[in-house]
């Protein structure tokens, strides 16, 4: 790979180098740009062609140089010939003007180096084409290799050649003297012109009506540049030293036996001996075989015949061959039409734009390209000869690859789509939008194909805003979304809402309903539905037309219309636009079917929305009782914790409620779910919720805090029996403890939540049915001594079922147990510490509202002692009154308290006050 890299690096150095070499310093330079080496032509292929450019217009040239290296093998004397003949040759072509004649550009210069000139942009000789590559680059370019002659070329090219000699000899009298291939140059276009004017030849009488020409006499011993090519030289030229126009017309019947011959001429001939080979040419011409000329056209075979008689008198003249029928070819003359088109007025050219379309596909896609385009987009400077040009160029455009189109035609239309007078203009390119936005750059559909298209939306004239909105479905694939969205849907929309016609106003509807496969659903939804509101129209057709979107949009699979839009909007207008007066039978009908089928699926997918709604409820609930259920039945196996024993304080009623807090049965369950209509975003919540409890189901049960309460017995128990029964326990302790230390003197703290003021006394009474009276009980917190070795349970019940004694204005005497407690600080009694009475009329606070939401229990070791009341041995612990909780009682230090015997000193009230509190 490096290697052919270099390889390629050095040939275009060299190449480079030599052209620089031979053009530096040429005054060519100055105003004109060297660029590749293309081609070579000219007497003996001397001649390089090269393509440029004019600094000052960027006008694109071909320059021809003549290196003088060439001829340094030959003598001064020589050399100096062969630069003079060149050098005539082109200044001759430089003084003469026809269209097949090579146009020169800028005159010949000379430098130290070498002769150049400047011409017309070319393309190649025809030396070059038939395949000799002399004095050309290596590789020879690939343009030139497979270049191919067409028939309509060849015979083209030849008339073009015959025209030329036609001018020639009839206009300035001139004999060419040297007709040859590589005199004949190929040029952008495709088309044949002469060069090579190095051996001409001037009519010594030019006035007189018979022309004389005076020929040279061949001299072999100058260099072959100083002489014409001998293989195209007609025998008279060499045999007797005469020529006329008639020798040119014998070079001509070679041309047209080397193009149908691969460039081969009639005769080889020895340059060395040249009169011999003449002589023994001149025989074979005279009784000229038919397998010479078999690879010519018939039709054109006798006049090649004819031409290259070895009797000047025999050969057709240059006006004769033009007008042979071998000429006739519709290409041909199509061709030769296009080439005097600057000779015809607008009426001609007009009639023969017409009849255009039906011959251009007949030729060759190399010939309409480069000979046929560029003549018609020279037309676009008239504007009174587009609407002619323009079907051409777009049926052009259609053969031509995308490349072709933005290299060869776009530049030519830009303009064109700005035009908008005459209005044929904006139809035709309406008619070929297809191949617009196939072929046409984005940038360029941005810039100047779609403004096109919004001018003719807007256009005064009422013809093309119908065409143009009849043919806007064909091509709306091809826009894109942005540029319909945003610009061509609203102007789409102001042009019904804004013309007077109704063609153009239905129009419209039918172009909408038409694209709106390629538009997006809420865009339709949001904007197209809304705007079918806004037509103040009530012709029928209008309103056909309404229905029509709507059908589409709602029954097309990409689109639709959600039922929420049909019950709120679509439907409504629907029905108001089907009771219109100016609606026949048939047209109400359709009406009637369309909103049919529109609360039909609005129905269906109602229906099925509730449907899955409730079997998701029936599921919810389904699975909110089962986890209901699994989490009783694990909470019935576990073991009570000590706190259950309060519950056999108080005779597990089974209407009260349990100690954690929690009622008996399922009062506790989850609330309902809502039975009413649910939006997708519910639905959405309530699937997640399903999900996290299949989540839960499978994972194991946690263990509670609370414990269930026993079950209640079916007969309710003597609260009182049962509260005496453990005092009579708490009896059975000795009295003979160490001394009760004082309490601390301080506010009560209430051991439960509580709806009171903070600092309010804790309100302990039970149900007056049950045995006990509304009473209040405030004590402060006990020494450490005080219960020592006793394990204390508080919990939290929830004494719901509970309520005050309504009724009762009794208040028990607390002082009785003033007795109980020593102190270091002023005592407070305890009927001080009791809450006050209610106000008659007053209704109790229930315990549910003083007690709250349950609370852990909580076990801590507390000292206990025996308490002695009236004689009777009872025990009244922490354990026998479930409202006393340890957390809210501080330890304080022990103080001396009690009398010695470490009894409690009796109070003449206590039996009363025991009465009042036990019953």
């Amino acid at each position: 790979m490096e290697s052919m890299l270099n390889k390629l690096k050095s040939t275009v150095t060299k190449v480079t180098a030599d052209m620089t070499s031979a053009v530096m310093g040429n005054p060519v330079t100055r105003e004109f740009e060297v660029g590749r080496h293309i081609a070579s032509g000219g007497p003996g292929m001397c001649w390089r062609i090269y393509n440029g450019t004019k600094k000052s217009t960027k006008q694109e040239v071909a320059v021809f140089v003549f290196d003088k290296k060439m001829v340094d093998k030959y003598q001064k004397f020589d050399k100096d010939q062969i630069i003079e003949s060149l050098k005539r040759g082109v200044q001759q072509l430089t003084r003469l003007r026809h269209p097949r004649l090579l146009t020169v550009q800028h005159p010949l210069e000379e430098s130290r180096d070498c002769l150049a000139f400047c011409t017309e942009p070319v393309f190649a000789s025809l030396s070059n084409v038939l395949g000799q590559w002399d004095n050309l680059p290596s590789p020879v370019p690939t343009d030139i290799k497979d270049y191919k002659l067409y028939d309509v070329e060849t015979k083209y090219g030849l008339l073009q050649i015959s025209e030329g000699l036609s001018f020639l000899h009839s206009g300035v009298k001139m004999v060419h003297g040297n007709l040859c291939l590589e005199n004949v140059i190929l040029n952008k276009s495709g088309a044949w012109k002469i060069m090579g004017f190095d051996f001409s030849i001037s009519s010594t009488n030019p006035s007189d009506a018979e022309p004389k020409y005076s020929c040279k006499e061949w001299e072999p011993n100058l260099p072959p540049l100083c002489l014409p090519n001998p293989e195209y030289l007609a025998p008279e030229y060499i045999l007797s030293v005469s020529c006329d126009a008639a020798s040119d017309m014998y070079s001509l019947g070679v041309v047209m036996h080397a193009v149908f011959n691969e460039g081969k001429s009639v005769f080889q001939v020895n340059k060395h001996d040249i009169f011999k080979s003449f002589s023994r040419q001149l025989d074979q011409l005279s009784r000229l075989s038919p397998t010479m000329l078999n690879k010519i056209p018939e039709e054109v075979r006798e006049h090649v015949k004819m031409l290259l008689s070895v009797t000047p008198n025999v050969r057709p003249d240059a006006d004769q061959m033009t007008k042979i029928p071998f000429f006739d070819d519709v290409g041909a003359v199509t061709l030769a039409y296009f080439d005097s088109l600057f000779q015809r007025d607008n009426l001609q050219k007009s009639q023969f734009y017409k009849n255009l379309p039906k011959v251009l596909p007949k030729l060759p896609k190399r010939v309409v390209v480069y000979r046929i385009l560029p003549a018609l987009t020279s037309e676009f400077l008239n504007p009174d000869m587009v609407p002619f040009v323009l079907p051409n160029v777009l049926l052009i455009a259609e053969e031509c690859t995308k490349d072709e189109y933005v290299r060869l035609i776009l530049p030519d239309l830009s303009p064109v789509f700005k035009q908008q007078e005459p209005v044929q203009i904006l139809l035709i390119f309406l008619q070929k939008m297809d191949l617009l936005l196939t072929k046409t750059p984005p940038e360029d559909i941005k810039n100047s194909v779609l403004p096109m298209v919004y001018r003719a939306l807007e256009a005064p004239s009422i013809q093309i805003q119908e065409l143009c909105l009849n043919i806007i479905p064909t091509f709306a694939n091809l826009i894109e979304y942005p540029s319909m969205k945003n610009a061509l849907i609203p102007r789409i929309k102001s042009a019904c809402l804004q013309t007077s016609s109704l063609a153009v106003r239905v129009n419209s509807l039918v172009c909408l309903g038409k694209i709106l496969e390629y538009l997006d659903k809420w865009y339709v939804i949001d904007e197209i539905l809304p705007f079918l509101q806004q037509i103040p129209s009530r012709e029928p057709a209008v309103l056909m037309g309404v229905l029509g979107i709507y059908k589409c949009t709602f029954s097309h699979k990409k689109l639709g219309i959600p039922k929420e839009h049909l019950a709120a909007k679509s439907l409504p207008h629907l029905v108001s636009l089907s009771i219109d007066n100016n609606l026949n039978l048939n047209q109400f009908n359709s009406f009637m079917a369309v909103i049919k089928d529109m609360l039909t699926r609005m129905e269906a997918e109602h229906k099925t929305k509730l449907e899955q709604l409730h079997s998701m409820q029936e599921q919810q609930r389904s699975m909110t009782i089962n986890t209901s259920q699994t989490n009783q039945s694990e909470e019935t196996k576990r073991t009570p914790s000590p706190g259950n024993q309060i519950d056999d304080v108080f005779g597990g009623s089974s209407g009260s409620a349990g100690v954690n807090g929690k009622a008996n049965g399922n009062s506790a369950s989850a609330p309902q779910l809502n039975r009413m209509s649910l939006t997708l975003e519910e639905k959405q919540r309530l699937a997640k919720e399903q999900e996290q409890a299949a989540k839960l189901r499978n994972q194991p049960a946690l263990a509670p805090q609370s414990i269930k309460p026993s079950t209640p017995s079916a007969q309710a128990k003597d609260l009182t029996s049962c509260l005496l029964n453990n005092m009579t326990s708490l009896g059975s302790l000795s009295l003979t403890s160490p001394p009760r230390p004082g309490l601390i003197q301080g506010s009560t703290i209430s051991a439960y939540p509580s709806t009171t003021p903070m600092g309010s006394m804790v309100s302990n009474g039970y149900n007056p049915t049950m045995g006990f009276q509304t009473g209040g009980l405030g004590m402060r917190p006990p020494g450490p001594g005080l219960y020592g070795g006793m394990a204390t349970t508080t919990s939290t019940p929830n004494f719901g079922a509970l309520t005050h004694n309504q009724g009762s204005t009794n208040t028990p005497d607390m002082s009785v147990l003033d007795s109980l407690f020593t102190s270091n600080k002023p005592k407070v009694s305890l009927n001080q510490m009791a809450p006050p009475k209610p106000t008659p009329g007053t209704t109790a606070t229930p315990w549910l509202n003083q007690f709250g939401s349950a609370q852990p229990s909580q076990t801590a070791p507390m000292q206990g002692s025996p308490l002695a009341m009236g004689g009777l041995t009872s025990g009244f612990g922490m354990q026998a009154n479930p409202f006393f909780s340890p957390q809210n009682f501080s330890q304080p230090t022990a103080a001396p308290g009690m009398n010695a015997g470490g009894g409690l000193r009796h109070s003449s009230s206590v039996n009363n006050d025991l009465k009042d509190l036990f019953g």
